[in-house]
């Protein structure tokens, strides 16, 4: 028995040891390397395997009165804040309503689903024209409605408006994703305890509020933690649209309006090639995500009920 089970299980180490080798070799050595570059001074991308200068927890330490991480700390929470939201309520919006046997429903899912596959950095670009305040099809359309108030910085050179037109190309793209997810898990909602709720009097909305979305949490706990780690991770849609600007004037210094703590960590590591502090940074923001992550799974796990 013995011996079988140990054949069995060198058998299955056996299959998985190729996905093993690529981990350890591109994230778990990278990863762990990553904590000891954090520990060390490095200025030079050629020295970053050798001539390292030892400093400590002086990068970490350093970080806590750096003002400019703050503020990216601020926008990160600012950019959650709208993007995470707004981006569940888009995909179960569209989830709900094509979740019925309307006509051409699977061209539309397809239609909403297709801007998901598309690049990143493709969509800011071309949103980009779209927002420009010269020739951009959407400021022309403010003008003929008669409204000047974008005509002369546009949406993403104007500080109260740059995070949100950001925000808003993210969630067209990304709320085809999220309704493939939810529609899955509707349609393995079972009809009978619809038709339990509306023999009992229930409306639709009682019917959404009280049986629907109580029946989605795991759905939606996926899709607040996969926001928030896109939130402290995003950088190419801010690096293609505003660049971390425009400028906000606090305290009588400058900050940009979308300046990001993805865009600060690319800023710090491949602009001023400060490796050693761009590591550290990158691993408080792990921490930050863990413990977010932990506090959503808190609140928004399945209760034993359902």
């Amino acid at each position: 028995m013995r011996k079988s089970c140990l054949g069995e299980n060198l058998t299955a180490f056996l299959f998985i040891s190729p996905f093993l080798a690529i981990f350890v070799l591109f994230l778990g050595y990278p990863l762990i390397y990553s904590f000891y570059l954090s520990l060390n001074k490095v200025t030079t991308l050629v020295d970053v395997f050798n001539n390292l200068t030892f400093v400590g927890l002086d990068n970490f330490k350093t970080l806590f009165h750096d003002g400019l991480f703050g503020w990216s700390l601020l926008m990160t929470l600012y950019y959650a804040g709208l993007i995470v939201p707004l981006g569940i309520a888009s995909s179960l919006l569209l989830a709900v309503l094509l979740n019925n046997k309307l006509k051409f429903h699977s061209l539309f899912r397809t239609a909403f689903f297709l801007p998901y596959v598309l690049d990143l950095f493709v969509v800011g670009i071309v949103w980009t024209f779209i927002y420009s305040p010269h020739f951009g099809i959407l400021n022309r359309i403010l003008e003929a409605l008669n409204i000047r108030y974008f005509s002369e910085q546009g949406f993403l050179g104007n500080p109260l408006t740059a995070m949100p037109a950001v925000v808003l190309v993210n969630v067209l793209k990304g709320a085809g994703f999220g309704m493939v997810l939810y529609l899955a898990a509707l349609q393995n909602i079972p009809q009978s305890i619809y038709e339990s709720a509306e023999v009992d009097g229930a409306g639709w909305w009682q019917k959404l509020t009280k049986i629907t979305i109580p029946l989605l949490r795991p759905v939606t706990l996926f899709m607040v933690i996969v926001g928030v780690v896109a939130a402290l991770n995003a950088f190419v849609e801010i690096y293609a649209m505003t660049s971390g600007g425009p400028s906000v004037n606090i305290g009588g210094k400058a900050y940009g309006a979308t300046w990001v703590t993805g865009y600060y960590l690319f800023d710090t590591f491949y602009v001023r090639l400060k490796l050693g502090y761009a590591a550290a940074m990158s691993y408080v923001l792990l921490a930050i995500a863990v413990c977010v992550s932990l506090i959503n799974i808190r609140i928004l796990r399945p209760k034993t009920e359902y």
